[in-house]
């Protein structure tokens, strides 16, 4: 039999009480793993959430029947996608994509993220050959869409749905100059607008109609 040292059999106990530490679950997660009424509740919540983004869907594609936006190849108005996951950022999630445009580099897409614990975010998602018309525009616009609660995502990646100081970048009137200064350096643009779950019109379940009005107010970007 080899011998082991007290220091060896030490680390041999902590690391076999880590495990147990990191498998076993606490007195609160029981409590939640055993809440049949919790999982009934989140699955009605998700139901809800689901409607809500099809009549968001079906409100969008009726805006986008008078919505004059440059021709691109490939390019289907009528596209659309409702996505559900569970890990962003280890919190659950359901978005829409309407009108939905990924054909490798070429991107022009309006996402509504509901992201549970965080917010209800709005997206144009932009990148491609249209690229120095949508910065023309949001800068020959600027204060079409200024002081409207819409954002620049400064973030190196369109998929990052956190805001504030280094994530996002307000768009206010004072802050032209700055904003044409980042976006002149950026191959992609997403313009984003927030709003908390507790805010009273989600809530209410008005997702459609707020889908509606953040989409009119970012349409000077993208518009002919």
């Amino acid at each position: 039999m080899r011998w082991v040292s007290p220091y060896q059999e030490g680390k041999r106990l902590e690391a076999r009480l880590d495990m147990v530490d990191r498998l076993s679950f606490t007195d609160e997660e029981t409590a939640l793993l055993t809440d049949a009424a919790f999982f009934e509740r989140k699955a009605r919540i998700s139901e809800k959430i689901r409607a809500q983004l099809e009549d968001t869907r079906q409100t969008l594609r009726e805006e986008l029947t008078h919505t004059a936006l440059p021709e691109m190849s490939d390019y289907d108005s009528a596209s659309a996608q409702l996505v559900k996951g569970e890990h962003l950022e280890s919190f659950p999630y359901q978005y829409l994509d309407c009108p939905k445009h990924f054909r490798g580099t070429e991107k022009r897409t309006f996402r509504t993220l509901f992201w549970w614990g965080h917010h209800v975010a709005w997206a144009w998602i932009l990148e491609g050959i249209l690229m120095r018309q949508y910065k023309k525009r949001l800068v020959d616009r600027f204060h079409m869409v200024a002081g409207r609660d819409l954002e620049l995502s400064l973030a190196p990646t369109l998929w990052e749905w956190k805001r504030g100081e280094g994530f996002t970048l307000p768009i206010t009137h004072d802050r032209k100059a700055q904003i044409a200064a980042v976006i002149a350096e950026r191959s992609f643009l997403k313009i984003v607008r927030f709003l908390p779950l507790g805010d009273p019109r989600v809530q209410s379940g008005a997702l459609a109609e707020l889908s509606r009005d953040v989409f009119r107010a970012m349409l000077p970007i993208v518009t002919l």
